[in-house]
């Protein structure tokens, strides 16, 4: 099913809340692309949810998925990368009116999380969470060894 470019869907009609769970609009301009499915491929194929003809954007660029009323989205390993808000990602909650880059292409993600089912706090973001992850236990609790290059890098409060 191919949105972009040269779309021809016109789901802004009075069903429109109803039938989707948001869209992409286009930052340079162009048709809002629906969000008609909980699990969406984007990437050039004809076979994605949503074809991109464009050929820096990969066959299989990305994955949206819709968790606890909010989108996240994965990158699938594409040559030129996916990016939220400028950040190149692997996988990150969209929060509505960010920025979703996919190789150069810029959309605006516009939804409401509490129409799709959202409450509370947001689900945590997995960037960060991996962000963390990356770090040693002992860097986490502030206990890693300084650089040596810096004063006082080994020395013990202790000793004082």
């Amino acid at each position: 099913m191919s949105h972009f470019p040269g779309s021809s869907d016109n789901s802004h009609d009075s069903t429109y809340a109803e039938k989707n769970r948001g869209e992409l609009v286009p930052c340079g301009g162009g048709d809002p692309i629906p969000l008609h499915k909980s699990k969406l491929l984007i990437g050039r194929r004809e076979s994605c949810d949503i074809s991109l003809k464009f050929s820096n954007v990969s066959g299989q660029h990305c994955r949206l998925s819709l968790e606890s009323g909010y989108w996240f989205v994965r990158d699938l390993n594409s040559r030129n990368g996916t990016k939220v808000d400028g950040k190149r990602i692997y996988r990150k909650r969209l929060d509505p009116g960010c920025t979703l880059s996919l190789a150069k292409h810029e959309f605006k993600v516009v939804y409401n999380p509490q129409e799709l089912g959202a409450y509370g706090t947001p689900p945590p973001d997995d960037d960060d969470v991996e962000e963390l992850l990356r770090r040693s236990l002992l860097d986490r609790a502030g206990l890693a060894r300084r650089s040596p290059n810096r004063p006082n890098a080994n020395k013990n409060p202790l000793d004082d």
